[in-house]
């Protein structure tokens, strides 16, 4: 195969501009060895141009000839573009006077046949460019000498056949562009001309083909008006690798595993099917194209699950196009048959099941693009993308997301960007966000562009963008942004070039947008529209006015009033916190303040003396509640000989005043029990002195004695208002409840044993 020089390239299709200040000869524009002659008006080839130009352009003029004598001093000539004139015939001597013409572009002229003579002199061309002209016969093989022919164009020529020649020719052909014709019948006979070609591109898109390839049909063989599938017509094309078939059929509805079985020796690369009203791809319809790179299946009707069968065979499948069909539902195996894919396209399907579990995209470890939008999709899990660490690019625009990062949302926000390390472009536009949660991007360390325009957005989270400090591109235009604050945008902004702001409700005060106007006048980011799209919505006296024009000047004068401001602010919350403390929590450091206070002046006990008393525990209780005292303490006694509970009506010494005996059985009592009942509550003697003696000599000796018993349901606002006493002051194995069922009752002589068993330590 032969290159072509650099500039050919450039050249064709359109001259290059920067033909300026040249010199101009018949108005032709020259520069070093390329002529450009188009839009002239031009009814004869001009003869005074340099002999040595190699390019010549001679398109949108007037000529209705080529005359070969003409361009017999232009025998360098490489490329020649004769487009958009109105040629009408082409001489076999041009090319005699051209030896060393490669491209050749006849294209929008009046040609109307080809003859075996008309290119027979055309030895080295390698481009031939014959589209948009009325080319109503072929006869014989015009071809046959273009052994160099690499790209042969006859798409919009009207064409009825794919039959042009009768003989094995060609046989360098890569690219055969037929689209746009009149074929009507696909017959192998009519490709066998390209038996021994090395073609790897065949366009056949935009033909009206009558019937699909269905290869279990039994066709009729003299039919003229159907697809001849029995005849394997692609066999012999044993490089193609490039079918385009978009738009071709008007019977094609459903793919089956015969579809394609004509195509199985060639080592095909892109199939293009787009736009043929397929409904449906039966398990194993690509099974013959193994070698398949591109599938493309757009713009169809397809409706049906995907159960992964589809794609049985395309082990080496690259990009499979499914976008702009009717209804796809996936399951967990939907891509299973292809793990070696790295693009999957999937706009507008209406797609459902995406949050199956495992997700359907879980075997694409290898995949780099994934477009979901425009599939109104809703529920998504944290699971769906986990897996793709190769994943680039994530399209999940127009699409209804806004709940998933809610933190009302049950569960709280839904992270489903987690684990894409290598995530560079993500577009979240038109989703209805109206928040973003703080971790939202985290981990995102080579993001590069994120767009989060069309939606709800107003305050952002200060560390949501954090991570993103190789972030070039930004985009959320049209949202409810009010605030452009340097401790949620800074680090977004650091290597940012392209930003879009535009069409946001702005508020021009210092506090808003002080930092951002500094920003704007000092950045070399790109920032379009900056004087009309960027306006200040509040205060009213600066509404409609550009926030460009915003003066920072004040806002700097203004900071010692903001950190006297600061000052106030922090003095006063701190106040509000010690009275809501006081009042709430007063009690417990009363209580604590007090057990300090005596341990600080001596009122503890002298460590290490040994303990003496002549009580396991001294009982206060309601007199209303004797019998309960009696009937369950007394069998402890009985059961246990070294428990010994002193009880007010049993223990107390004859002609011994009340309230002393009181005092002296509480100092010789290891430790002390309140059975807690509405009666205790309201007994004069146990509010005003039992209970205040004994939590005193608690304080004082600084030890944990005390062990309460509820035997009803007692609020702990009650228990404070009768006797000063809260749950917190106390361990929780020193607080037992009577229980109910009377199953547990042994349960709670155990737990009793325990809290009476348990040493006084120090609070």
């Amino acid at each position: 195969m032969r290159c072509l020089p650099g500039h050919v390239y450039s050249f064709l299709g359109m001259m290059p501009l920067w033909i300026l200040g040249i010199s101009s000869i018949n108005q032709c524009t020259v520069r070093q060895e390329v002529a450009d002659c188009s839009h002239l008006k031009l009814t004869h080839i001009p003869d005074d141009l340099p002999t040595n130009i190699t390019v010549l352009n001679l398109t949108h003029n007037q000529l209705r000839r080529l005359p070969p004598a003409n361009f017999t001093r232009y025998s360098q000539l490489t490329i020649l573009d004769g487009g958009f004139n109105t040629i009408s015939k082409l001489e076999p001597e041009l090319c005699q006077n051209l030896p060393l013409l490669e491209v050749l572009n006849l294209q929008h002229n009046e040609l109307s046949q080809l003859s075996d003579k008309t290119f027979m002199f055309c030895l080295n061309l390698i481009e031939l460019h014959l589209m948009s002209n009325s080319i109503r016969k072929i006869q014989n093989n015009p071809f046959k000498n273009q052994k160099n022919l690499i790209k042969l164009d006859l798409s919009h020529t009207g064409l009825s056949s794919t039959k042009l020649g009768t003989q094995p020719q060609l046989e360098s052909l890569q690219e055969l562009l037929l689209s746009n014709n009149k074929i009507h019948t696909l017959r192998s006979e009519e490709l066998d001309f390209l038996g021994n070609s090395s073609l790897q591109k065949l366009e056949l898109s935009s033909n009206q083909i009558k019937e699909s390839l269905k290869c279990l049909e039994y066709l009729n063989m003299d039919d003229s008006n159907i697809l001849d599938t029995k005849s394997h017509m692609f066999t012999g094309l044993v490089n193609l690798k490039n079918l385009s078939l978009s738009s071709a059929f008007t019977g094609l509805q459903t793919l089956t595993n015969e579809t394609f079985l004509s195509l199985a020796h060639s080592p095909l690369l892109i199939l293009n099917l787009t736009k043929n009203k397929i409904l449906k791809i039966e398990p194993g319809a690509f099974s013959w194209l193994g070698e398949l790179k591109v599938l493309d299946l757009g713009l169809n009707q397809i409706e049906q699950e995907l159960t992964g069968q589809e794609w049985r065979g395309l082990g080496n499948i690259f990009e499979i196009y499914l976008s702009y069909n009717k209804y796809l539902q996936l399951t967990s195996n939907s891509f299973g048959l292809v793990p070696s894919l790295e693009r999957l396209m999937l706009r507008r399907v209406a797609l459902k099941n995406v949050n199956s579990s495992p997700s359907p995209f879980h075997h694409l470890h290898n995949l780099t693009i994934l477009d979901l939008s425009n599939n109104n999709l809703a529920n998504i899990d944290e699971e769906m993308l986990e897996g793709l660490g190769k994943l680039e690019i994530l399209d999940l625009q127009h699409n209804n997301l806004a709940r998933l990062w809610k933190n009302t949302n049950p569960g709280g926000p839904v992270h489903f960007l987690k684990g894409l390390s290598h995530l560079h472009i993500l577009n979240l536009e038109s989703n209805g966000f109206d928040e973003i949660p703080p971790k939202a991007f985290k981990g995102l360390f080579e993001l590069k562009s994120i767009h989060l325009g069309l939606n709800n957005l107003n305050i952002l989270p200060p560390s949501v963008f954090d991570d993103q400090l190789s972030l070039k591109s930004l985009s959320l235009q049209k949202n409810l942004i009010t605030s452009v604050e340097k401790s949620v945008f800074e680090p977004a902004f650091k290597n940012l070039s392209n930003l879009d702001l535009s069409f946001n409700p702005f508020d021009c005060t210092c506090e808003s947008i002080a930092w951002f106007v500094s920003w704007m006048n000092k950045t070399d980011t790109n920032i379009s529209e900056l004087s009309s799209h960027y306006l200040c919505n509040t205060p009213p006296q600066y509404h409609g006015f550009p926030v460009m024009q915003f003066d920072t000047s004040p806002c700097k004068d203004s900071a010692p009033f903001k950190l006297l401001f600061m000052i106030n602010t922090s003095v006063l919350l701190i106040f509000i916190l010690v009275v809501l403390l006081i009042h709430f929590e007063g009690w417990r450091l009363s209580f604590y303040w007090n057990v300090s206070v005596h341990r600080v002046l001596g009122f503890k006990e002298v460590d290490n003396q040994p303990e003496q008393f002549e009580y396991t525990a001294y009982v206060i209780h309601s007199h209303k509640d004797r019998d309960w005292v009696w009937e369950h303490f007394s069998p402890m006694e009985e059961k246990d000989r070294s428990l010994k509970f002193c009880l007010e009506e049993r223990d107390f010494a004859a002609g011994v005043l009340g309230l002393e005996a009181i005092v002296k059985s509480i100092r010789r009592s290891r430790k002390i029990i309140f059975v807690i009942t509405q009666h205790l509550l309201t007994d004069p003697l146990c509010k005003r002195f039992k209970v205040h003696h004994a939590v005193q000599q608690a304080i004082e000796q600084n030890l944990d004695s005390i062990i309460l018993i509820f035997l009803e349901e007692i609020p702990d606002y009650k228990l404070n208002h009768a006797l000063c006493l809260r749950r917190g002051m106390f361990k929780s194995h020193c607080i037992l409840d009577w229980p109910v069922q009377k199953e547990r009752i042994h349960a709670f002589y155990h737990k009793l044993q325990v809290a009476l068993g348990s040493r006084n330590l120090a609070h």
